[in-house]
């Protein structure tokens, strides 16, 4: 009995180990395993263990939206919305590898002023051309000018 526990949590603790991706030395089967996890990470394609992300930071008095694993060299279409569904700004950039974010990354400046204070009224998302899907809503202040 003692000697199925530890192969099932053995089992257990690779396969949560190569689900996030760290290398695990030993048997040819965890090197299976991760050869194909590294595989799909290589080829930028996104699956449900990755769903792409967004955020959001502000630089030069602009909004930027950035965000990864995205399909590496696919079009992504970005999109910051008023909470009442009006478009403030929308573009398509092309996913890029990064040396920090994951997958394909996107990093574009909106022509939205920044920082705002206040609620946020609006939201960011991003399609991935490549497999039909949409990033979750990034919730964004959205600055009014009032001259």
């Amino acid at each position: 009995m003692n000697r199925t526990i530890r192969t099932l949590l053995g089992v257990t603790a690779t396969a949560g180990i190569v689900a996030l991706g760290i290398p695990v030395l030993g048997t040819a089967a965890n090197a299976s395993a991760v050869s194909a996890v590294s595989a799909v990470s290589a080829s930028g394609v996104t699956n449900a263990a990755s769903p792409s992300f967004l955020f959001s930071y502000t630089f030069d008095g602009h909004l930027k939206v950035a965000g990864g694993n995205f399909t590496v060299g696919r079009r992504v279409y970005l999109v910051v919305k008023y909470n009442t569904g009006r478009t403030a700004f929308s573009k398509w950039q092309t996913a890029r590898t990064h040396s920090i974010t994951p997958g394909g990354a996107i990093y574009v400046d909106t022509t939205i002023a920044a920082p705002c204070f206040g609620a946020k009224n609006g939201y960011a998302r991003a399609y991935d051309d490549a497999t039909a899907t949409w990033s979750p809503r990034l919730p964004v202040t959205i600055c009014q000018r009032i001259d």
